[in-house]
């Protein structure tokens, strides 16, 4: 299967979450790719439409491999297995956050302005992807969500390898993902069009959703 953008992924996606419409969902767009595919989602399903935005904890020494993720609102999520193999501690941990979340509230900054945060709790958290490789943004993502008290969690994406989605429905209610080829390199093989989206991209498709749904609620 080859798209021909993210529009049309976005579409097509949002027609295997017809059966959503009417329940009390957030589509959350993960910056920048996923943003124009959850755009189309939230279009099709009358949704209102937020980013999700999460910064990798990395191991001092070893900053590649992440042993958490941030999210707003202090939100932290721990991977234990790694803490506990790399001998980090609570000072370290912390250190890591604070430098995370300065860069995270300066991208929230960007891509939101002033509009507020599209609260998750008691609701659908519909996160969104244009493709998802290993998996750990979304997985961080999903868990973001719940500490935020999301009701369901349901994972979206155009393509995922079939092992990756397998290991991402123990952290979300559903993962669906129209295209689960066992040969992956790269998610823009499956696009003719993967040009990277910007950050005005992005800020212009958070303004337009808030007119094409009435407005969003927000805290």
């Amino acid at each position: 299967m080859l798209f021909a953008d993210r529009v049309e992924a976005g579409r097509l996606l949002a027609g295997r979450l017809a059966d959503l419409a009417g329940e009390d969902l957030v589509v959350l767009g993960l910056p920048r790719g996923g943003v124009p595919v959850a755009f189309e989602i939230a279009k099709a399903l009358g949704a209102p439409l937020d980013v999700i935005v999460v910064r990798k904890l990395g191991v001092p020494v070893q900053p590649e491999l992440a042993l958490g993720a941030v999210g707003e609102g202090g939100v932290r999520v721990l991977n234990p297995r790694v803490v506990r193999a790399t001998g980090v501690t609570e000072s370290d941990i912390d250190a890591a956050q604070r430098k995370a979340e300065a860069e995270l509230e300066r991208r929230v900054r960007r891509f939101r302005g002033a509009r507020t945060r599209v609260p998750i709790a008691g609701r659908t958290a519909v996160i969104v992807d244009d493709g998802i490789a290993t998996g750990s943004t979304v997985r961080a993502a999903c868990r973001i969500a719940r500490a935020q008290d999301a009701r369901r969690v349901v994972v979206a994406t155009p393509v995922a390898p079939p092992d990756t989605v397998a290991s991402l429905e123990g952290d979300a209610d559903a993962v669906i993902a129209l295209y689960t080829p066992e040969q992956f390199f790269a998610i823009g093989e499956f696009y003719a069009d993967f040009r990277q989206t910007s950050d005005d991209e992005v800020v212009r498709l958070l303004i337009a959703s808030t007119g094409s749904d009435g407005g969003a609620d927000t805290e």
